[in-house]
Parts: C-alpha cells; structure tokens; sequence
C-alpha cells in the first residue's frame, strides 16, 4: 500500500497538517497552483496574551501567479518582527531554549519563493519529530489537469493506491472517480487536542509553532491523542 496526500505549502501550519503528513508515505507540495490571499500561504497564528495574533509575510505577486512564483518581501524585515513576535509570547515556554534558535535559523535563510520557505520549513519540522515521510513537489511531475483530475494524476503519476484526502474536500470530491483508477479514497480526519499551553484557555488549531514551544519535538503524544 502507497499511501498519498497532497496540499499547498503553507506558512508554519497547524499540528493538523503534520498529521496528514505522517499518515502518508508521499506528501505532495501542490505549489504549481495560484496563490490565495485567502489561504494560509503566508500567514497563521500564535497565542499571545492578548489571544490570536497573526504573523503574515508581505508578498509580491499578481493576479493568478503560481505559489511557487511569489517572492517574499524580504527587504520589509518581516522575518526579525516574526522572530521578536515569537520569542516575546513564547520565552518562558519550556522549550524555547530549543526551539527558538530552530525556527530562527530556518526563518533566516535565504529563499527563491513563497514555496520553497514553506516546505523547507515544514521538511524540517518533520525531522525533528521523525516523520519519515517522503516529499515531492507538483511543479516536478509537470501535470497540468486542474482541480480533482490533477489530485488523480497526481497519485497515478507516484503509484498510489490510497489518497488521504482534508475533509474540506468532501463537498466536491467523488469517491467513484478515484475507484475508476483503482484509488482508495480515505479522509485524513484530526482531533484538536489539549496539552500544556500559556495564557488561559485552551487554542486550538494554531501554528505548530505552539506545540513546540510548549513540547518540544514530542510526536509521540500527538500520535498517542489521535489513536486513543
């Protein structure tokens, strides 16, 4: 069984996403898809005192530009003020000692796009917590079908016998197109959990960023909270 998931990169995302990741043998970075300011390409949130605060990257990109062909304006500082957002919300976290300088020397690389910051971002994360799964871009496999077809070529293209599909997908999604061409269609389903976090109630469904300030590259009590 080849098991495969897909979805945009998206700015340092929620534990949800890293889910689908480890439940999959292939991840696909769709970045050969437009970018929307409405997606979480370049945005998501941390928990601050004051509840969510959003860090969003500046972009420059034009109607119907690709992910992977928007820049990120880098000249705006954009990555020290994310930085100096995060380490004043998270100093006094258990791990920020550890996670802090992780996060920073990813953040300050240099990147050609939107995409490539993304993913290397997500690829390392993934390290850290030993999630082995293997990562393809769409861009390299040159399909050029839209919508549900190019999730189908997708998996055809990287022999794939199961697709693990976000639940959003279910109102346009039929599971008889993937039957057609011998695709097990299944539901990468996430149930937001409750660990040690700062500042009163529970967050839910906020960056990552979150889980590992507070505990560490501990993938193990994800993996035990979704299999209960």
């Amino acid at each position: 069984m080849r098991r495969v998931s897909i979805h945009q990169p998206n700015y340092i995302p929620w534990l949800g996403y890293f889910y689908k990741i480890a439940q999959s043998d292939v991840f696909v970075f769709l970045d050969d898809v437009q970018f929307s300011n409405e997606g979480m390409h370049n945005w998501h949130y941390i928990k601050t005192t004051q509840g969510s605060l959003r860090l969003k990257i500046p972009v420059q990109q034009s109607l119907g530009d690709l992910i992977n062909e928007v820049r990120t304006k880098d000249e705006l500082n954009w990555k020290a003020k994310h930085l100096k957002a995060i380490e004043a919300n998270y100093f006094n976290t258990k791990f920020f000692d550890t996670i802090y300088p992780f996060l920073s020397e990813l953040l300050l690389r240099d990147y050609p796009n939107i995409a490539v910051l993304n993913s290397s971002i997500i690829v390392s994360i993934c390290k850290s917590l030993r999630i082995n799964t293997e990562f393809v871009f769409s861009s390299n496999l040159v399909i050029t079908s839209k919508r549900e077809k190019k999730v189908l070529d997708i998996v055809e293209a990287l022999k794939g016998d199961v697709y693990y599909s976000g639940t959003g997908a279910k109102a346009y999604q039929l599971e008889e197109n993937f039957t057609q061409r011998g695709i097990e269609l299944r539901y990468s389903t996430f149930t937001p959990f409750e660990y040690t976090q700062q500042y009163g109630n529970f967050q839910p469904n906020i960056s990552i960023i979150d889980f590992l300030m507070n505990c560490g590259f501990d993938w193990n009590q994800v993996f035990k909270q979704q299999n209960r």
